[in-house]
C-alpha cells in the first residue's frame, strides 16, 4: 500500500481518489492521499481507519523485532493521514485505536476527502 502511496505523491499529474463503496485500512490513506480537491466519495460510501495490525511467530527476538516495525509503521501511517487531512498526530492516534468509522459526510468532515458526489441536475 506504501508503494502506491509513494508513487500517487511522486507522479507529476494529479490523482484523483474516488471510494464507490468501502476505503478501509490503508485503502482510507491511499483515499486520502490523493489531490486535493480531487478526493471524493459517493453519497453511501464507508471509510475506515484504524491502527495496522499483524501476527508474529518465533523466538521472541523476531517477535521483538516485528513488534518494533508495526510501531515504526503506525507512526508513518499517522503522520501521513495528519498530513493529508489537517488532524492532529494524536487526533489520528486516538481515533485510530479501534476501528472508526465514516460515512461519506463524515469522512468529508473529518478531512478524508473533498466532496461528497451527488448526481447534478440535468
Amino acid at each position: 500500500g506504501l508503494g502506491i502511496y509513494d508513487t500517487m505523491q511522486y507522479v507529476n499529474p494529479d490523482v484523483a481518489t474516488i471510494c464507490t463503496g468501502l476505503a478501509a485500512s490503508m485503502g482510507a490513506v491511499l483515499l486520502a492521499g490523493g489531490a486535493k480537491d480531487k478526493r471524493s466519495a459517493l453519497p453511501h460510501a464507508r471509510v475506515m481507519i484504524h491502527q495496522p495490525s499483524g501476527g508474529a511467530q518465533g523466538q521472541s527476538t523476531d517477535i521483538e523485532i516485528t513488534a518494533r516495525e508495526i510501531l515504526k509503521l503506525k507512526k508513518e501511517l499517522y503522520d501521513i493521514l495528519a498530513s493529508h487531512t489537517g488532524k492532529t498526530y494524536q487526533e489520528i492516534y486516538d481515533n485510530s485505536e479501534r476501528d472508526y468509522w465514516m460515512r461519506a459526510d463524515e469522512a468529508k468532515e473529518y478531512g478524508l476527502i473533498d466532496e461528497v458526489l451527488e448526481k447534478k441536475a440535468a
